[in-house]
């Protein structure tokens, strides 16, 4: 049996989204555990999920290596590991770096949507690529075994990261550019640069993401994995639903604004509709991942190819990634 991955999730975690993980049979998931935060408000989120942890273990646990996969498999749980959609955690010290991967941390965007210390992010007018800290943060990532992720990230910042980092790099949440002009989503220029450097595309189920949002079908949905696969090749591909689940709509205006300014920045939702977008009826939770793996059977994949895009690729992805550059 094939391992199911989910590539990115911030949902507001509650024991009813553990056991939905449980009744869908998600074997491990990329949490955000923070967005804006310092280092020291990260720790506190660390701590926050320790008491998840211990309070449900017969659900969910810390992973830390790909090898936790499969004693998620084993053992009929799910193994969470610690992503930042924002540098901010590292604040402006690069040994935070180590310090935050000895934590758990397995993913760091560079960016998210607005310039950083690192990168520019995809709603900066212009693009100046990594800074001198970037690429140094990038080398850093490399070395202790944190992914570098570009999901929010501008396309020159993008391509420079994929071509500075001696690793490969993810996008663990965004869509093909071709099929949906969303801001955040990447041009095919952007898509095969990471496929040729063995990165990873999860490809997003957030409606803001998707043509027709909201209304987009589940046939189109896998049409557009399909068009991915074509660019990219299959085993480069995976899912990273970007499922905000039983989130208010309050948490919105924190992913958005932040501390950066003090006006609301409305991002890619409608000024009309700020808040989250209903999700497609065919994804609502961790229990419908197998609507999305036949439907991409019905589009014609392989099994080989549907068991890769539904965590095979992500399992091998991280088996690569999260220990120190070099080892074996």
């Amino acid at each position: 049996m094939n391992p199911l991955i989910d590539g990115l999730q911030y949902a507001n975690w509650s024991e009813k989204i553990f056991r939905q993980m449980r009744a869908g049979g998600v074997d491990a998931v990329h949490v955000t555990i923070t967005y804006h935060e310092s280092f020291r408000e990260t720790v506190l989120n660390i701590e926050r999920w320790n008491r998840w942890f211990e309070r449900y273990p017969d659900l969910i646990f810390q992973g830390f290596t790909a090898a936790d996969i499969e004693i998620a498999r084993q053992t009929g749980r799910s193994a969470i590991f610690f992503g930042s959609q924002n540098p901010s955690c590292i604040e402006d010290d690069i040994g935070l770096v180590e310090v935050l991967h000895r934590l758990g941390m397995r993913f760091m965007q560079l960016t998210y949507n607005n310039q950083s210390l690192l990168a520019t992010g995809c709603y900066e007018a212009e693009d100046g690529g990594l800074s001198r800290m970037g690429r140094e943060v990038v080398r850093e990532m490399n070395r202790v075994g944190m992914v570098v992720d570009m999901s929010h990230s501008g396309e020159r910042s993008t391509l420079e990261a994929i071509e500075h980092s001696t690793r490969p790099i993810a996008i663990t949440h965004a869509n093909p550019a071709r099929w949906h002009p969303a801001r955040r989503n990447k041009t095919d220029t952007v898509l095969k640069a990471l496929a040729e450097s063995g990165g990873m595309l999860g490809l997003s189920l957030y409606p803001h993401h998707l043509k027709g949002g909201s209304q987009c079908s589940l046939a189109e949905f896998c049409d557009m994995a399909a068009r991915a696969v074509d660019v990219m090749g299959a085993g480069n591909v995976g899912i990273g639903s970007d499922l905000c689940q039983d989130q208010p709509d309050s948490i919105v205006e924190w992913m958005r604004v932040g501390r950066w300014t003090k006006v609301i920045d409305y991002g890619e939702g409608s000024a009309d509709a700020p808040g989250f977008p209903p999700m497609p009826d065919w994804f609502g939770d961790n229990r419908d991942f197998g609507n999305i793996a036949e439907g991409l059977k019905n589009r014609g994949m392989s099994e080989a190819e549907v068991a890769g895009i539904m965590g095979g690729n992500w399992m091998r992805f991280y088996a690569d990634s999260f220990g120190p550059e070099g080892a074996v």
